[in-house]
Order: structure tokens, then sequence, then C-alpha cells
């Protein structure tokens, strides 16, 4: 059934391909690759396993939330610290790193107006200069400025670029082997491409014109991984695999600390509206996030169950089909694997 109601959305030129993995605690339930994509050449090429994507917001929880979780568990910053404490550029004395996790610090969803490809701007400034829309502490408004502040943070505690940090103290040690920034020329011909510009589709440079201005390193975006590497970040996350990078409690944080539907970093399904990617069947505290080119995470905890869907949806285009695709896919997990016991 999910191969189907994946293919159909192929045939039906909403997606170009995909590839997906299901998985409930050590049993892999399905894993699928299929359709393709042009690439930079004009080349078409297969998705596959290995297929690599530009993961786009996803980088929010893969790259950033993870550091800052290390620093946390340092104690070199802490949640109720000031945003101005290490970036003194920046407005407002009462945001504090919770509420950049929490997507409630006031800051607007994007800077205004929306940065283009091709033109050059000074992301950094215009995001220290960006004015609170409403109270800090009262809404929720996904804000890719506030994880951008957050990348800053990392480096300015850290001492090392975003880039870095997460190599060593993340991606290496969790056996994140594909997931990087900036992925070397060698791996393009494995790379999936996004959007078509100027006629030629891009593909090994980041989709996000925001991360590309900052030079490809943002905590907002620009991390490009594959399907096996984000299995493998969900089963460090879900305790499937053992790990020793993170104490579990400050995981455990991230999906129970929670701000109407906002964990620290990840979406949480509370049961009720807005109605979230991974639909209305799925356990109350699942927990993923998703990215603008067609990728997403989503994790049951109570089930162990969780899916990774990679698409490069915006290869035909900003208009795009990935809410329905997203649901559909999600019920139709649960259907054939939880609901359904004798499908498992």
């Amino acid at each position: 059934m999910l191969k189907e109601y994946i293919q159909g959305f192929i045939e039906e030129k909403k997606i170009p391909g995909a590839v997906i993995h299901v998985q409930r605690d050590e049993d892999i339930l399905f894993q699928h690759s299929c359709g393709g994509y042009n690439a930079r050449d004009g080349s078409y090429h297969s998705i596959k396993e290995d297929t690599i994507f530009d993961i786009a917001s996803l980088t929010k929880v893969v790259a950033t939330l993870p550091s800052i979780l290390v620093l946390l568990m340092k104690e070199e910053i802490a949640l109720e610290d000031p945003v101005q404490k290490f970036l003194p550029d920046f407005r407002y004395d009462s945001v504090t790193i919770q509420h950049l996790l929490h997507h409630n610090s006031g800051l607007p969803a994007d800077l205004t107006p929306p940065v283009q490809r091709g033109v050059n701007r000074n992301i950094l400034l215009e995001v220290y200069r960006s004015q609170l829309e409403y109270v800090t502490g009262e809404a929720v408004v996904y804000s890719d400025l506030g994880m951008i502040l957050l990348g800053e943070i990392i480096q300015e505690v850290s001492g090392k670029a975003l880039d870095r940090f997460a190599e060593n103290e993340i991606f290496l040690p969790l056996k994140l082997q594909k997931t990087n920034f900036n992925p070397s020329k060698e791996l393009l011909v494995n790379i999936a491409s996004t959007e078509m510009v100027d006629k030629q589709y891009v593909q090994g440079d980041v989709h996000d014109e925001k991360a590309l201005l900052l030079s490809g390193v943002s905590g907002s975006a620009g991390l490009f991984s594959d399907i096996g590497d984000l299995v493998q970040f969900a089963k460090v996350w879900l305790g499937i695999t053992n790990q020793s990078v993170i104490p579990s409690e400050w995981m455990d944080l991230c999906h129970t600390l929670l701000f109407q539907n906002r964990g620290l970093g990840f979406e949480v399904w509370t049961g009720v509206d807005p109605l979230l990617s991974c639909g209305r069947r799925w356990s109350i505290g699942s927990f993923g996030h998703t990215g603008f080119t067609g990728t997403s995470i989503w994790m049951d905890p109570k089930e162990k169950l969780f899916v990774v869907l990679l698409t490069n949806a915006v290869h035909y285009g900003r208009h795009s089909y990935l809410r329905e695709l997203r649901q559909g896919v999600h019920d139709l997990v649960y259907e054939m694997y939880i609901s359904n016991k004798g499908a498992y």
C-alpha cells in the first residue's frame, strides 16, 4: 500500500521520487526507493537508498539542536541564558536560548523581503536587527531566524564554526557518515538536485537562500544527508541504538518540555490542532521535524516507531503536495503496522 501510494504521487508528477524507511524498534518494516531526478547537466538519475538529499530544515534538529544539547550538558550554556549574553549585537535582552528552541521568541518567521538567490545581503546583520513581532513567550511562530542565532551561539561558545563542531561532537560519534554541510564535489553525482534556477537545477549547493549567503553553513538549513544516516539518528533518539554523546534526560526533554505544539527544536503531536505531518493517528507525544525541500523524520516513543521520508519535491517548483503526501504516508504506516496488528 505504501509503495503504491508514493508511486501515485510520482506518476502524477507531484514529486519526482522518494526514499522511505519505516522501523519499529529493531525491526525494519518497510524500505523503498523510487523515481529520480534531473541532474545539473540535464542527465537523469534514479533515486536509490544511498542518494544524498539537501535536508533543509532537518538541519535544525540533526545539527543545531544536538550541538546545543552538548553545550548544555557541558554547562557552557543554560536554557535561561539570554541570547545577548553571547551575541551582544542582538537587540533584545528578554529572548533566551529556550525561547529560540521553542520558536516563541517573538522573532518573525523569515526576513523581509524574502532573500532571493543571486542577491547579496548581510544575513546576520539583518537577523540581529530584526524586530520582534509579538510578545516573547506568548505565541509560536516557527522562525528560521532563531535557529540561525543558535548556530552563531554554538560558534561563539565553542570557538568552532557550526559545521566543524557538529562534525566532531555529533556526526562522527553518532556514526552519521554521510551527513555534512557543503558536500564535496566527488559526492555530486549522488546528490539529488532540488529546484531549477536560471534554467539549471541546483545540485550540491544548498537550496535555502539564507544558508547559501552564510557560506552554506547555518543553524537553520544547509545540511546534506542520506536515509541511512537519518535512520541512525532516529534510532539514537528513540533509544534503539545506544550512545554516550547526549544524556537521555536531555533528549527526552526535547519532546516533553512543551510550549503549545513545540518541544525543544521538535514539533510534538499533542492531539489538538494544528494538524502536524504525522497525521492524527500517531500517539500523543510523537515528535519530529520537516524540511522545505521534502524531507521529514517522525518518531513515536510509545510505539518505538519511526518514519524517515526523503524527497526533493521542490524539483517541480515550490508549490508542493508535501502536506498531503506526509499525512497520507504516516496514516498508512499506522494503519498497516500499529492499528492492524496482523500486518505487523
